[in-house]
């Protein structure tokens, strides 16, 4: 599949697919077959990829995650939720793009959809906030969610955020309460809760709708406490060393199934969930299936002292010192051979 938008490290594949199509053009053109050098250079091609998404760098990763042509969070809804119905509004202030909620079927089973949504084009992506949400927001996630609970409805939630929406008049409306409130609500909500990291999760916005009793992460997806841009810029000052700051904050599905922080990696095509969405939505809907016949088989009361001792355990403490990452810098103000937290 030919991308519009290549990545650093992904212009080796792209010289090969731009062979492939000049192939394909002569074999068309001129009636030659050339079917045997297309396969063997496709072979290759998708050795190629193969091999390099096997070793990817925490921040080549995180790139991935934030492909423009990655599925969003519309695409798996109109893949796999039939019957959608969608919710609008807090009931207080406004109708928050950046958060989808509603009505709808997965698997055959009715639930209520909850997720962040970042936009795809440039019209849409303004509009919601380019997925970063507003209090408003997380308080219609909980409107959905409490409806769910009184229907005796699942949550299927779907997280792909940057972080909440970081501007005064979201503070001014308690950003922070909002998401304080969503966390103490989620841990106690009488229904199921599922929950996969589609893209980026990050720090209390993705926390905010990410109260599960089971979570899935995609494999080229993440999870942080924040960005690794703002991470550097807070140690160092320098936006610029956001490859090591994704090297020091384990943020990799790897590293999240080691903290018990997800449960599962989900895997995606040879070469990223950007490559085909299709194979990808239809991956996702089976492993959201299996987690609601997982939680629906188990008594709420187990499911709510789990999920409370889930989320009570993040961030496990260490007495460890924090190491520097490989080649940065010495955060500002800390003298040589201390620890910068």
């Amino acid at each position: 599949m030919a991308q519009t938008v290549c990545l650093e490290f992904e212009k080796p594949f792209a010289a090969l697919e731009e062979q492939i199509r000049q192939l394909e053009k002569v074999q068309s053109d001129r009636h030659v077959d050339m079917s045997a050098e297309i396969r063997d250079i496709r072979r290759n091609l998708v050795d190629m990829i193969r091999k390099k998404y096997s070793s990817l760098t925490p921040w080549e990763l995180v790139q991935v995650a934030r492909h423009p042509a990655r599925p969003l969070t519309r695409d798996y809804i109109d893949a796999f939720v039939s019957e959608f119905r969608e919710l609008h509004g807090d009931r207080y202030f406004s109708d928050d793009k950046a958060i989808i909620t509603g009505f709808g079927r997965l698997g055959g089973e009715k639930v209520m959809i909850v997720a962040t949504h970042k936009g795809r084009d440039t019209e849409e992506k303004v509009a919601c906030h380019f997925g970063l949400p507003h209090p408003e927001g997380y308080r219609k996630a909980l409107r959905a969610m409490r409806l769910a609970e009184k229907y005796h409805l699942p949550v299927v939630s779907l997280i792909d955020t940057a972080g909440a929406f970081p501007g005064i008049g979201a503070e001014e409306r308690g950003q922070a309460q909002a998401i304080a409130v969503n966390l103490m609500e989620m841990s106690r909500l009488r229904t199921p809760i599922v929950c996969a990291l589609i893209g980026e999760g990050g720090s209390g916005g993705a926390l905010g709708i990410g109260v599960g009793d089971r979570i899935g992460i995609l494999q080229y997806a993440y999870y942080s406490v924040i960005t690794p841009e703002g991470c550097a810029a807070i140690l160092w000052r320098d936006a610029k060393m956001a490859p090591q700051a994704a090297q020091a904050l384990h943020l990799t599905p790897k590293d999240l199934i080691q903290l018990g922080i997800v449960d599962e990696i989900i895997p995606e095509p040879v070469g990223g969930a950007h490559r085909d969405p299709r194979e990808m939505a239809t991956v996702l809907e089976r492993r959201l299936t299996s987690y609601l016949r997982q939680v629906r088989s188990q008594p709420i009361d187990t499911l709510l002292e789990n999920r409370y001792e889930r989320l009570r355990k993040l961030g496990p403490v260490t007495s460890e010192p924090l190491a520097a990452p490989s080649g940065a810098p010495t955060a500002p103000g800390a003298a040589a051979g201390d620890n910068a937290s």
